[in-house]
């Protein structure tokens, strides 16, 4: 098991967290591209994009840009709100949630397991918390409108 310092955890922890998420890509030669970040390379932090476009407006359905040609990274949308979304969990689970904020996880009785990407877990409880996650990211997306 190799030694990772806390900096670098959070880093490939906030880079972890794109995945799935629209992004900015701003290369050497001063491009730029905006696209859903499907994965990345650690060693090289080289990135796979999907739905593609560029400042000219051409676009691509996939777009591999390698690490040393990338300047910059930027998140293009703002992330899900865990914390308040674990402040309404307690409203109605009180006393039952935990939110781990470095990790953007939130659990219901240990039992159910809430990231940005959906909830893991079933049974009634984990019925209720996925009826109560999809009315907040409804919510979510028409501020995001706004």
């Amino acid at each position: 098991m190799s030694y990772m310092d806390i900096g670098s955890r959070k880093f490939i922890a906030e880079l972890s967290s794109m995945v799935n998420k629209k992004i900015i890509v701003r290369t050497t030669s001063n491009r730029s591209y905006t696209g859903t970040l499907l994965g990345y390379s650690t060693p090289s932090y080289s990135v796979v994009l999907s739905d593609v476009k560029d400042e000219e407006g051409h676009e691509y359905p996939r777009a591999v840009i390698y690490g040393h040609a990338i300047t910059e990274l930027f998140l293009a949308e703002e992330p899900l709100d865990m914390a308040e979304l674990a402040r309404r969990l307690e409203e109605i689970f009180p006393r039952m949630i935990k939110y781990y904020p470095e990790a953007k996880l939130i659990t219901i009785m240990d039992r159910v397991k809430i990231t940005e990407s959906g909830i893991e877990g079933s049974g009634p409880i984990a019925e209720r918390v996925r009826s109560i996650y999809e009315r907040f990211l409804a919510e979510w997306k028409e501020r995001k409108k706004e």
